[in-house]
């Protein structure tokens, strides 16, 4: 049974000493500035990760048959470094079949997958673009893709790094694009839509989320973009007399919806449809990290006059939450 996770540790007091189950999310073998060899972990459950440290790998406590996608037990206390707070494992070993599940160490949706399933099919059904619709009730009936669409993360770390975050994230944008769609009378709303379903479809096959999130072999070799890209292609030549012209303009929002050649996009975004896609991918994205951060630092116990620490995916700023700030909302 846990009954400690991530989300405590940031709460103790430095030096108490605790037990936990965690996830191994990373295990390496490195040295001090003064070559003492010390065990660097990263572990996780599903309020979040922190780094271990093992100053003794050699010490007879600390188990040596574990990896990278195990359940340990630990025994350990709560350090500081650098403005983030670190484990000092004492003790450690493989949990035994029973002790923790894996329900408790991987995050997930706060949302009821289902509803979001639901919504996402409701959007579906609006269309009036009967190619566009077949094309995503195809998909979309795939037993395999389906299951993987609702259970898969959007990212690894970045943003909804979480079971059912891709699907998530993907509703999210659904709702925000059928309010920007009538805003621009020059925008296909059907298409914009398309492109918000399909455009990281391809994640269900780069990532992997059996035992925390990775990348697969062929995620890292090919990307997201490349597998979306040949999944959608797949479908829409098993769809008789589906138009090529559409075709060449569903293709090219997955190709360009992460909007700059240096962000990993083969194509610039080229149609409106693929800038406004773009634009709320991103933003959304971003959104959700700002939030994620005001969560963080609330569980530090951080008061409405503090900043956040530096937000890697907000391009290393801190964040004030200005409606804490402003005693409207304390949450």
């Amino acid at each position: 049974m846990k009954d400690i996770y991530i989300a405590d540790v940031a709460n103790f007091d430095e030096g108490k000493l605790f037990d936990g189950f965690f996830l191994v999310l990373a295990k390496q073998q490195r040295t001090t500035k003064t070559n003492k060899p010390y065990l660097s972990l990263t572990l996780g459950d599903k309020t979040g990760q922190l780094e271990g440290r093992v100053w003794e790998p050699g010490d007879p406590r600390i188990a040596k048959d574990f990896e990278k996608g195990d359940i340990v037990k630990v025994r350990g206390s709560a350090s500081r470094f650098d403005d983030r707070v670190q484990m000092k494992v004492d003790q450690l070993r493989k949990a035994n079949a029973g002790e923790a599940g894996k329900a408790d160490m991987l995050p997930a949706t706060m949302y009821d997958v289902p509803t979001l399933w639901r919504q996402l099919l409701g959007f579906v059904e609006s269309f009036t673009n009967p190619d566009l619709k077949r094309l995503l009730t195809a998909l979309l009936a795939d037993a395999a893709i389906a299951e993987a669409y609702r259970e898969a993360p959007a990212a690894k770390q970045l943003h909804h790094a979480w079971l059912g975050g891709l699907l998530e994230h993907v509703v999210s944008l659904l709702t925000l694009a059928d309010r920007v769609a009538p805003h621009y009378p020059l925008l296909d709303r059907d298409l914009l839509l398309t492109g918000v379903v399909l455009h990281d479809l391809g994640k269900i096959r780069e990532l992997t989320w059996e035992t925390g999130f990775d990348y697969t072999i062929e995620g890292v070799l090919l990307g997201h973009i490349q597998m979306g890209v040949e999944m959608v292609q797949k479908a829409i030549d098993s769809l008789p007399e589906f138009p090529p012209r559409l075709k060449t303009l569903v293709v090219h929002m997955i190709l360009s919806h992460h909007g700059k050649l240096e962000f990993g996009s083969p194509k610039l975004p080229m149609i409106p449809e693929a800038l406004v896609l773009n634009f709320l991918d991103d933003l959304d994205a971003k959104m959700q990290a700002a939030a994620g951060e005001f969560e963080k630092s609330a569980r530090e116990g951080k008061g409405p006059d503090e900043m956040t620490g530096k937000v890697w995916a907000l391009d290393q700023r801190q964040l004030l939450h200005t409606r804490r700030w402003l005693g409207e909302d304390g949450k």
